[in-house]
């Protein structure tokens, strides 16, 4: 996929050359001044004449007419150069190399050293432009015929950079690749509808994670999730035909098992809401349910390739919620892995209900430390909008480094306050514990609450990325469906995780 060399000549043959340019430039230096010699000087007039413009995100297109090996150049814009950023060059590098792609280019070159600055260093451009490169160009094939046109990716790209070891560019290369591909495994884990998706199915590509990363895997079925009373996950699934699965995947990067960080994902295949029941609009794109799941999976697949020295335990209840004789009904009275009580008063708020029990077997598992990952309420949405993932802590130690994470990653969160009254909603009940839904007032944070009961003094970050899972636009980074979203979060916090005490 990369090649890396130090100095580009424009005899070195190529279908294009991939420049950045920073804003206001007066002459071309270095490697640029050898290109716009070979132009004898046109690359200087086309710029002072506004036809190849450095202005943020802008591409412009220049046939090089032979004047150099390569049958194109691709100028892209970048702005002024004391506002670089990481995210700025990762969304400039995926526009560029989304529009590389819809012209069915196959190979390009990228000149890295017109993209640094004394704010951004080759290793973190290396970064970006391969994970750019995997998540701009991502494309779900779905179900249709096959077109007659086979599809064309970018399968080569040559790296010119001589200010930093090549040993170093391309092991940075290389974790920007697995960063895009984790993320991009969860997109088409999201974006694949529940009849092809089932609990069975997600346990199976859970194997075989574990079988490419010699992960520990565990997959509880129904029986043994009965014994160990499992109430809460297994209500959920007593409309079903399809069997649940509670799946565990373990990563040791540490000699002993302490320390543990437990990854958590909501696994609902299919959401019709159960008798409370979805409307006829809410229920279409339900097969998104399991967008915490893909998460959770996504991140494993990085923590597989880079194999950072952290221990991980991921546990994900998985199964649809489906109408039936036999499903659970408002009203009913639920008994979870912990011992605590339930009272339904909500079907469709059976979310929190999985992951009750997935969070009390995480610290069955060890999980020193817990971070769960939902798409849980609608409420998330009214509250912060489609961009922003809400979140809610019981450990603001622990919240500080996802939250670094995430702005790392481009995937930016929102705290959501956990008060004392919010909590008391949740243990308001007459029969049982715990009621599973307090009312519409601040549902996303009484959701967390819930939540919380169960992860109790274990230090736990909730993250709910019902607005963030999907999306209805392109951007530089994607097609509209799902997103990946906090795979690469989770997976840098685990990369960067430094423990504390309680």
């Amino acid at each position: 996929m990369f090649q890396i060399k130090d100095v580009y000549s424009p005899s070195d043959v190529h279908e294009s050359v991939v420049i950045g340019l920073f804003d206001k430039p007066t002459t071309f230096h270095g490697q640029l001044k050898m290109l716009d010699e070979a132009f004898d000087g046109g690359l200087t007039e086309l710029v002072k004449e506004g036809e190849i413009s450095a202005k943020l995100k802008k591409i412009s297109k220049l046939h090089t007419l032979g004047k150099m090996a390569a049958k194109k150049i691709w100028f892209v814009g970048l702005g002024k150069e004391n506002e670089w950023t990481f995210d700025k060059l990762r969304e400039v590098f995926g526009k560029v190399f989304k529009t590389i792609h819809a012209e069915r280019q196959e190979e390009t070159a990228v000149l890295l050293t017109s993209f640094l600055t004394d704010r951004l260093d080759a290793t973190d451009a290396a970064h970006a432009l391969s994970e750019a490169l995997l998540l701009a160009t991502y494309r779900f094939e779905g179900y249709r015929q096959k077109a007659n046109v086979p599809e064309k990716n970018i399968e080569n790209i040559t790296v010119y950079c001589d200010v930093v070891d090549k040993g170093e560019l391309h092991a940075s290369l290389s974790v920007g690749y697995a960063f895009g591909k984790g993320a991009n495994s969860a997109r088409t884990l999201v974006n694949t509808p529940g009849n092809l998706l089932t609990a069975t199915d997600m346990a199976n590509y859970a194997k075989e994670l574990a079988d490419r990363y010699d992960f520990e895997v565990e997959i509880l079925e129904k029986q043994e999730i009965e014994k160990l009373g499992m109430g809460a996950f297994l209500a959920v699934n007593q409309g079903s035909a399809e069997p649940p699965k509670m799946i565990v995947l373990k990563y040791q990067g540490k000699e002993q098992w302490e320390d543990v960080i437990g990854l958590v994902g909501k696994g609902i295949t299919f959401d019709t809401g159960g008798y409370s029941l979805k409307t006829k609009d809410g229920i279409v794109g339900m097969k998104t349910d399991m967008g915490g799941a893909a998460a959770v999976l996504g991140a494993m697949e990085i923590i597989g390739e880079l194999r950072p020295q952290q221990n991980v335990v991921a546990v994900i209840p998985s199964t649809d919620n489906m109408i039936s004789g036999s499903a659970f009904k408002p009203d009913d009275v639920i008994t979870s892995m912990s011992g605590k009580t339930i009272e339904v008063l909500n079907t469709d708020a059976e979310g929190r209900l999985v992951l009750a029990d997935a969070v009390t077997y995480a610290k069955h598992h060890g999980a020193s430390y817990l971070v769960d990952v939902a798409t849980l309420t609608g409420g998330v949405i009214v509250a912060l909008g489609l961009n922003t993932t809400g979140a809610m802590t019981n450990n603001e130690r622990l919240f500080e480094q996802v939250l670094e994470a995430s702005f790392e990653a481009g995937e930016p969160v929102w705290q959501l306050p956990l008060f004392e009254k919010e909590k008391e909603r949740v243990r308001n009940s007459k029969i049982a514990d715990l009621n599973n839904s307090p009312g519409r007032e601040g549902h996303a944070i009484v959701a967390g609450a819930f939540i919380g009961e169960f992860a109790e003094d274990t230090p736990w970050v909730h993250l709910d990325i019902a607005g963030t899972a999907t999306t209805a636009k392109d951007s530089d980074l994607g097609p509209s469906g799902a997103t990946g979203v906090m795979t690469r979060t989770l997976a840098l916090f685990v990369e960067r995780f430094e423990p504390f005490g309680k």
